[in-house]
C-alpha cells in the first residue's frame, strides 16, 4: 500500500533516501488527492491480467496504449544520467499513469504551497499524476522498479522543466486545485 509524506528540505544527501521531515508528516491517500489531485489505485499484481480491475480503469479513462519500463543499473543505458534527468522537476501536458509490477521508488509532487510530498510506490500501486503538476521521480535505495505506463492514444513523452507556469496546462491545473479547495472549505 502506498505511503506519502511531506519531505524535508535536504538537497545535499542522496535523493534515494526517504527524506522525512522531523518529526515525520504522513498524509493519507485522500489528503494526497485533495492537496494535489494525484489519484491512487491498489491493483493485485498476481491477478491484474485476469480480474478485470485494471481493464475497467483503462476503459473508463480511455487508456489505449501501454508500455512497460524497467529502471535499474542493469536495464538502463547511461543509468546515472537517466536517474538524474528523472529527478529534474518538470510537468507534462497529459496525466502520467504508472502501475508498479515489481520493485519500488518515489514520485515527488508539489502541493499548492509548493511543498514536496513524497509518494513511495511498490508492487500493486498505481498512481495517476495530473497534467500540469510539478513532479519528479527517483528510485529508492533498492535501485530497481518495473512497471507499466498507460496513455490515452499515442504516448507523449515530452516533459517541461520548471519554470513552466506560463503553460496553459499548468494554469488549468492550478485553477482546478483552487476550485477543489474552495469547494471543500
Amino acid at each position: 500500500m502506498v505511503q506519502a509524506w511531506y519531505m524535508d528540505e535536504d538537497t545535499a544527501s542522496d535523493q534515494r533516501l526517504e527524506h522525512h521531515r522531523n518529526p515525520p508528516e504522513y498524509i493519507t491517500v485522500e489528503q494526497l488527492y485533495k492537496k494535489t489531485g494525484v489519484e491512487y489505485f491498489n491493483i493485485n499484481v498476481s491477478t491484474h491480467t485476469t480480474d478485470g480491475v485494471l481493464d475497467k480503469i483503462k476503459k473508463e479513462r480511455g487508456y489505449t496504449f501501454e508500455d512497460e519500463m524497467c529502471c535499474s543499473k542493469d536495464h538502463l543505458e547511461n543509468y546515472e544520467e537517466k536517474i538524474k534527468s528523472f529527478f529534474t522537476e518538470h510537468l507534462h501536458t497529459d496525466e502520467e499513469i504508472r502501475y508498479i509490477l515489481d520493485g519500488s521508488g518515489y514520485f515527488d509532487v508539489r502541493d499548492a504551497e509548493d511543498n514536496w510530498i513524497r509518494i513511495a510506490v511498490s508492487a500493486g500501486d498505481m498512481i495517476i499524476i495530473p497534467a500540469g503538476i510539478y513532479h519528479r521521480f527517483t528510485l529508492d535505495t533498492k535501485n530497481f522498479i518495473r512497471g507499466k505506463c498507460f496513455f490515452p492514444g499515442e504516448p507523449v513523452w515530452h516533459s517541461y522543466d520548471r519554470p513552466a507556469d506560463h503553460m496553459p496546462v499548468r494554469r488549468a491545473y492550478i485553477d482546478k486545485l483552487q476550485k477543489s479547495h474552495a469547494a471543500t472549505s
